[in-house]
């Protein structure tokens, strides 16, 4: 069965529930195992009562993440090859409805930019764009990860959601990996925050990464965006997706995001009840480690400087480094100090982290880790896609 299947059946609610009565004799019990063993370990590693464990929960976090993948940071960049969308979701730069200048790269600008990307360092490219129905019926994702594909080994999408028969030519054409995020695990607020456009679909978007993993990818990449509902809700959803991916699609790479909202144009505003505080996002991110000790964790530029760098020692596997997010940024990056020249004002949401990659990479080594650029090459795996044994 597809997720969207069974998450009604689920009992998230419940579960928020017993996090908000967990005691601290709940979170004792769960810290004194070293594991979260189930939804309900899970639901009181996020509690308030948990909240003054939050050291003893780094620690543990912190030794199961090198134990599992070593002192290493793996580093990504994205490159957004358009603004355009169909949608209106209130909380997105990139909706149709806010007035801002759409663009969507040529091949020439795409390889441009991806090369100044490969200077920097970088040889693992996230591929992200708004929701448009022609960059998956003219083939242009398909050219893009073609052409990427020399100086990008490793390449993972993050676009609107398609079939299966859609992903085929893209996992063909080298993409390994896809995100994405399903924003709102809580129906009603899904509803509210997607308006118009196909991604008023809950349940289509829910199976993506079932359906990408079918056609190919072996890279899968999930979360909410904090700060649309309550956080608990959202993170006791995820975990539960996570499983879920972990049995069926058990091939796969499965990485869970710690995403929260940026401002964007349109001037979307979280409740204040519903934001998730730094402090809680390392508690969440201990809290996954604990239930996923094998799970990659990617923490983006949304995230402040000094966050991140507290997240490289408690969980984090992967992180973005030097971000644009709006097509054709990096073209106006000064690629000495690798900062934007002028603002940017077709960007899907403003970054916090503005520190160029070798910053970020000299920050990672000053914590003991080793940043890592390149960790897939397509001469690992065969003709027919699957890994090479070692």
């Amino acid at each position: 069965m597809m997720f969207s299947e069974i998450l009604p059946s689920l009992p998230i609610a419940e579960l928020e529930a017993r996090s908000a009565a967990a005691t601290a004799r709940d979170v004792e019990r769960v810290l004194a195992r070293g594991a979260a063993e189930s939804l309900d370990d899970f639901a009181a590693l996020i509690s308030a009562a948990a909240a003054p464990y939050l050291e003893h929960m780094a620690r543990i976090s912190q030794a199961l993440t090198q134990r599992n993948f070593g002192r290493t940071i793996h580093l990504f960049a994205p490159i957004y090859l358009s603004n355009e969308c169909v949608n209106i979701c209130k909380y997105c730069g990139f909706s149709r409805n806010n007035i801002i200048p759409r663009l969507t790269i040529s091949m020439e600008q795409l390889l441009h930019e991806v090369g100044m990307l490969h200077r920097q360092g970088f040889r693992s490219l996230l591929i992200v764009a708004g929701e448009h129905p022609k960059y998956v019926s003219n083939g242009y994702v398909q050219e893009a990860i073609r052409r990427c594909l020399p100086l990008m080994p490793s390449i993972s999408i993050e676009l609107g959601p398609a079939k299966i028969e859609q992903y085929i030519p893209m996992v063909e054409a080298g993409a390994e990996g896809i995100v994405v995020y399903q924003e709102s695990y809580h129906l009603a607020t899904y509803a509210q925050m997607h308006t118009a456009g196909p991604k008023k679909n809950f349940a289509f978007r829910l199976d993506t990464p079932e359906r990408a993993y079918k056609a190919g990818m072996r890279r899968l990449g999930i979360s909410a965006l904090y700060g649309l509902y309550n956080w608990r809700y959202e993170a006791i959803a995820v975990a539960a997706h996570a499983r879920h991916l972990q049995r069926e699609c058990w091939k796969a790479e499965l990485a869970v995001g710690l995403t929260r909202m940026r401002p964007a144009a349109g001037g979307f505003s979280p409740r204040p009840e519903h934001i998730m505080s730094d402090r809680q996002t390392v508690q969440l991110m201990c809290a996954f480690r604990m239930m996923f000790p094998r799970v990659d964790m990617s923490v983006t530029t949304r995230e402040a400087p000094a966050l991140r760098d507290g997240m490289v020692l408690t969980g984090a596997t992967h992180m973005s480094a030097g971000a644009s997010t709006e097509p054709g940024g990096y073209s106006n990056f000064d690629e000495r100090n690798w900062r934007p020249k002028t603002p940017q004002p077709g960007e899907q949401f403003h970054v916090a982290d503005e520190r160029g990659p070798a910053e970020i990479a000299a920050m990672i080594r000053s914590k003991g880790y080793e940043p890592v650029w390149k960790d897939f090459d397509r001469s690992f795996v065969s003709r027919d896609g699957e890994a090479l044994a070692s």
